[in-house]
């Protein structure tokens, strides 16, 4: 059997909160925390660094909780927590599938997980762990998103995954337009001026100005994590 060489070797992956939450759409379903689990593992096991930023909508998210009444920058640091509490779930179900996995939050919390560092977070992914970014930026009113695109230059990554439940970006919701189109491949500069929903603008901002290329896929597609760090084009690529 050939086995195939990576064309990405560190890459991020951002998780949304509902991915977490699987069939059920809220809170936490161990069948999709351990399925993700195993993508990641795989990948992994290929050689490649991962570091996953996760959300917290599958517990609460912050814009939305704003809409609703509640203070804004209360709901966001709510939301952060929700964040670490993903992390901590996901860590443990890679510890207990043999996955090496460190949570570095991106404020202090006690003595649960250690503060988030570059320094360190690099030396972790050389060393061979997962690494699991929670906290967001540790500041209310920006996304995961942007956490997630920022660690990525913090981390010199090849590449920003966004594993999502659709196969890319489409110039409609496919769910409601059966003629809606998918691209395959978008420039920054197109996703900004259509205000396509890749990723917030700031965090498409982030990633052009460090020419890091995104890839939106459904990673519920088994194996498609480790075919796009092969160099499959899966899903949509956003790049200069």
């Amino acid at each position: 059997m050939t086995v195939r060489k990576l064309v990405y070797h560190r890459a991020l992956l951002k998780l949304s909160g509902e991915m977490l939450a699987g069939a059920q759409g809220f809170g936490i379903e161990a069948k999709a925390l351990l399925y993700l689990a195993q993508e990641i593992a795989q990948a992994r096991g290929l050689g490649s660094e991962i570091a996953v930023v996760p959300g917290g909508g599958n517990i609460l998210r912050g814009a939305k909780a704003s809409r609703e009444g509640m203070d804004r920058v209360t709901a966001d640091y709510i939301g952060m927590l929700a964040t670490l509490i993903n992390s901590l779930l996901l860590a443990e179900v890679l510890k207990r599938i043999g996955v090496e996995t460190l949570v570095l939050n991106a404020f202090p919390v006690g003595g649960m997980v250690e503060p988030y560092r570059a320094d360190l977070g690099l030396s972790k992914l050389e060393a061979g762990q997962v690494l699991i970014l929670s906290g967001g930026t540790g500041n209310p009113m920006l996304s995961t998103d942007t956490a997630a695109a920022l660690r990525a230059r913090e981390l010199t990554c090849e590449i920003l995954l966004k594993g999502t439940k659709v196969d890319g970006v489409y110039d409609a919701d496919p769910a409601k337009v059966k003629k809606a189109r998918r691209f395959e491949i978008l420039t920054y500069k197109k996703v900004m001026g259509q205000g396509l929903k890749v990723m917030d603008l700031s965090a498409i901002a982030l990633c052009e100005e460090g020419e890091i290329p995104i890839r939106v896929f459904n990673l519920w597609k088994k194996g498609s994590l480790v075919r796009i760090l092969q160099g499959e084009p899966v899903g949509t690529l956003v790049r200069k």
